[in-house]
């Protein structure tokens, strides 16, 4: 006899394309898609894109992706716009690192049909005045948080 109720919890459904977004796509999203293409890179579609433009990608976060064997030279900050013009915005999941790239991609679904979760992530920039020592340890608690977030939420 079947069940009166089926399940009621969807199951969630594997990423094929994720978008991250921060708010200059020079730390917390470039990290993240590095370390998401590092792990899940053939398996699914990974960018990052940030809300607004002007900042290089940071050497810090380049140092604290090195150590794990990750290579981030190669990153150029890009705009949600920029990326919308060069290929479009077709993810199925948009993961914000910041409450302004949250803000953004909630708008962005008034167009785009995509999941969007919110990862508030510390910004290490902020520890201007600190050592270089505490600065990289500061990079090194973004890039692992993520790491831990992303092997989570893309497995298969």
């Amino acid at each position: 006899m079947a069940e009166p109720f089926p399940e009621t919890t969807p199951k969630k459904r594997r990423v094929q394309s994720v978008l991250f977004m921060c708010n200059y796509n020079a730390v917390r999203s470039a990290a993240a898609e590095a370390i998401a293409r590092a792990y899940f890179g053939k398996s699914t579609y990974v960018q990052s894109a940030g809300v607004r433009s002007g900042e290089p990608t940071d050497p810090f976060m380049i140092a604290a992706l090195d150590e794990i064997g990750i290579d981030a030279t190669r990153h150029r900050p890009r705009t949600i716009e920029e990326l919308e013009d060069w290929e479009g915005l077709n993810f199925d999941l948009i993961i914000t690192l910041s409450p302004e790239a949250h803000h953004r991609a909630l708008d962005l679904t008034h167009t785009i049909a995509a999941d969007v979760e919110y990862w508030p992530t510390p910004d290490p920039t902020l520890l201007q005045d600190a050592s270089r020592e505490q600065r990289l340890d500061a990079y090194r608690d973004v890039r692992d948080g993520l790491t831990q977030r992303i092997k989570a939420r893309l497995k298969t």
